[in-house]
């Protein structure tokens, strides 16, 4: 259908907005998302209401055909737009229309000189409730034609897990909600993990999106998300040169981190540098790669820009070589659809730099998996097999076990050490604190050396069930105990509580270790260093916290561990069991 005088007019009045989507990894750009701007001069309240009000007009698909071409024209101008997708999001009532036809976007971009590869349609659930419309279709009939999909404001919409279930997106956008305050919120950060992981898992690519705190940014980093997009990058901009290939201050703020993130250094001599063959590829040169490397079983798939789409294993080829027909309808090339998107399975993807740590927990949730593609800057780096991760967490775990206490199997002294030196060349915030049971040698005398070792792992527990994974926890020795918490600036209040808690209750719950006697009276008698006997209270504990400030220039190692030292005896003598300072 052809559009009104009304509908070309508004076309010239409306603008393309880009927003950077960056590689998390690098701060390099991966893509730009096409945003419509000027709705308000054309008499729209919002830009959902421009696509409403074409939508009843019967004239939704028209206008956006011309507002495609739009984008695409506009997408040219940026530097390097070869080298980069451009994400357009899709009205998913678009197949109601009469007028929807095949093959109109294939022209537009033979058209304008942009390759398929290079465009991602992003559609969300907006209008699934309302909409005759099944999502699913639109989703199949743009996958069909190979192109990139991506799933808008995951999490949030009607379907959820079950659109991965039933469709393959090649990427998803965790909406901005489970985002906002992330690095301080327990729930949100489990809940993002598992998205991410199980995306990864499925051969899927996730953005952070709407991040604005290099906190936000650094925790999604952390739990696995690839890509990243958000005011903290840049704010949609209608100027084209606008749009760089890398943003410097999240390369800083990356690099800044990478001091003190764990080391990966080790993890190359694990990766398997096979070849990778192109989507497009014939499926004689996949033959060929078999024939060449007889031991490899599988063959990774990317695409004409060298990022990973997923693998080929070799079986699913030799059920077509056994028989005369089977291979000859495998060496058919004569049609233009590749023949290897229908043979490929999805794997997991992690970048080079991912935490090891994430790495092996990718792993550990799906154990049937063939391993890992990794990355670097987003391009195929190479392959890490299930046996290669298998021994990388077994040099894990007997490093571990090396430097754990035997007792409460938390990290010792060494990686204690470790931890405090990291901080120390650190430019971030953090809480130290220092555990010291109180009346404990008493208690130890009067009790035996047995009931002694069950409050210390009474107290160890108690850290591991009321501290997240992501604090250190370790055991200095004896009644001594430590956990060291990377905070925001001015974000210490819930970390302190949560320590009060600690307390409070190990308090309470060491009780039950007393006969019923001595719990009543409150106190045991024991001897004290002269071999006097005595009254002791029953066993407390105190905290001697340090806050360190991002701001603080001086570091110096022994003097953390003089202030955190000289608090202890503060700490005994006051009500609460806590001394805090903070290095500023």
């Amino acid at each position: 259908m052809q559009l009104t005088k009304k509908w070309i007019d508004n076309l010239d009045k409306l603008d393309i907005a880009f927003q950077p989507i960056l590689n998390i990894q690098n701060g390099d750009i991966f893509a730009v998302e096409a945003l419509l701007r000027n709705n308000q001069e054309i008499g729209f309240a919002s830009i959902f209401s421009v696509f409403d009000e074409a939508y009843k007009e019967n004239l939704l698909y028209s206008f956006d055909i011309e507002l495609r071409k739009k984008a695409f024209e506009k997408f040219t101008h940026i530097k390097n737009f070869s080298k980069i997708k451009l994400f357009y999001n899709l009205d998913n009532r678009l197949l109601e229309m009469p007028n929807f036809t095949n093959g109109n976007t294939n022209k537009l971009l033979e058209d304008i000189g942009i390759s398929r590869d290079n465009i991602c349609f992003e559609i969300s659930e907006r209008h699934e409730i309302t909409s005759n419309c099944n999502m699913q279709e639109l989703l199949k009939h743009y996958n069909d034609e190979d192109f990139c999909i991506a799933i808008d404001d995951f999490g949030v919409g009607y379907s959820g897990y079950k659109l991965l279930y039933d469709t393959k997106p090649n990427i998803i956008k965790i909406d901005r909600f489970f985002l906002t305050g992330i690095e301080k919120d327990a729930k949100k950060k489990v809940m993002v993990r598992n998205i991410t992981h199980l995306a990864i898992q499925l051969g899927i690519k996730v953005v952070a999106e709407g991040v604005q705190s290099k906190a936000e940014l650094l925790t999604c980093r952390d739990i696995g998300c690839h890509l990243v997009q958000g005011y903290l990058i840049q704010r949609p901009t209608l100027n084209t040169e606008d749009i760089l290939d890398n943003y410097p201050h999240i390369q800083e703020l990356i690099k800044n981190d990478k001091r003190i993130s764990n080391s990966n250094s080790n993890i190359d001599i694990y990766i398997d540098k096979t070849e990778s063959l192109t989507i497009d590829s014939k499926m004689t040169l996949v033959i060929d790669y078999f024939k060449k490397y007889s031991q490899s079983t599988l063959l990774p798939i990317v695409d004409s820009n060298n990022r990973p789409i997923g693998i080929l294993q070799e079986e699913k080829i030799k059920e077509f070589l056994y028989s005369a027909y089977g291979k000859s309808l495998l060496l058919n090339d004569t049609t233009k659809n590749s023949k290897l998107k229908n043979l490929i399975q999805a794997c997991g993807i992690a970048d080079i730099h991912t935490d090891i740590s994430t790495i092996i927990e990718l792993f550990s949730n799906n154990p049937d998996s063939p391993g890992i593609i990794i990355t670097n800057n987003n391009k195929y780096y190479g392959f890490l097999s299930a046996r290669a991760i298998i021994s990388i967490m077994n040099e894990q775990n007997l490093l571990y076990a090396k430097e754990q206490n035997p007792l409460t199997k938390l990290p010792g002294n060494t990686m204690i050490e470790k931890y405090i030196n990291t901080v120390s060349s650190s430019n971030d915030s953090y809480i130290l604190c220092y555990f010291d049971l109180d009346n404990f040698k008493a208690f130890n005398d009067a009790y035996g050396f047995r009931n002694g070792d069950r409050v210390i792992q009474l107290f160890a527990d108690i850290m591991r069930k009321n501290l997240h994974n992501d604090i250190f926890k370790g055991h200095i020795g004896g009644d001594d105990f430590f956990c060291g918490i990377k905070i925001n600036d001015n974000d210490d209040m819930p970390y302190k509580d949560k320590i009060c808690e600690i307390i409070n209750k190990f308090i309470d719950d060491v009780k039950d270790v007393y006969s019923k006697s001595d719990k009543d009276r409150g106190y045991i008698l024991a001897k004290d260093r002269d071999d006097v006997e005595k009254r002791f209270p029953l066993l407390t504990v105190s905290a001697s916290i340090l806050v360190i400030n991002q701001r603080a220039q001086y570091r110096c190692i022994d003097s953390m561990n003089k202030i955190l030292s000289m608090q202890k005896k503060i700490a005994k003598n006051d009500l609460s069991h806590i001394s805090i300072s903070s290095m500023l």
